[in-house]
């Protein structure tokens, strides 16, 4: 499933080869490696291409679905975006250190939602942030997600575990709220 999905100020697409001299820069940050979970520090051009090609066979799979995200005025790419049915549906994003605090992660988040819900069937998401990053908790509560427990989260930049926030979000919920970035 190649999708292509499309916000006002995004265009999600499959990550490619080309990407990756964009992104590593991006992910490579620490405050943002820091709050993922298998992402590495140091974060490297081979990670980002062992990133890339995975994606593509887990794709063809139909057990991960990750997005690049685009933005339209400028053809710029500020993060990722995935939802992973092979794990429970669960909804994953990261959006680099620059681009923080302009909603992009609610517009993109908002985008695979639907995807998962619309195209993929899924009856219910999770997701989970990291204790020290509220952002994080905000985007997946104006998206209807709903608090469900507290445990021990992988974050390899880290480390070792983090103590995380697990959300859930029903599809009933999420139609019912109507949210739209």
């Amino acid at each position: 499933m190649d999708s292509i999905l499309e916000t006002a100020r995004l265009l999600l697409r499959p990550p490619e080869e080309g990407d990756i001299a964009a992104f590593v820069p991006l992910i490579g940050n620490f405050n943002v490696a820091k709050n993922l979970s298998i992402v590495p520090h140091p974060y490297g051009e081979a990670d980002g291409l062992d990133w890339v090609l995975k994606m593509r066979d887990r794709r063809a799979q139909a057990t991960d679905y990750a997005f690049a995200l685009i933005r339209k005025e400028d053809g710029a790419f500020i993060g990722a975006c995935g939802v992973h049915p092979s794990h429970d549906f669960e909804l994953g994003y990261w959006i680099g250190e620059p681009y923080w605090g302009k909603g992009y992660a609610t517009e993109a988040a908002w985008a695979v939602v639907r995807f998962a819900f619309d195209r993929l069937g899924a009856a219910g998401l999770v997701a989970r942030y990291m204790y020290d990053n509220p952002a994080s908790g905000r985007v997946l509560t104006k998206l209807g997600f709903v608090y469900t427990h507290d445990a021990p989260g992988r974050s390899l930049a880290r480390g070792g575990d983090v103590l995380s926030h697990w959300l859930a979000l029903s599809r009933e919920r999420f139609r019912s709220i109507n949210v739209t970035p």
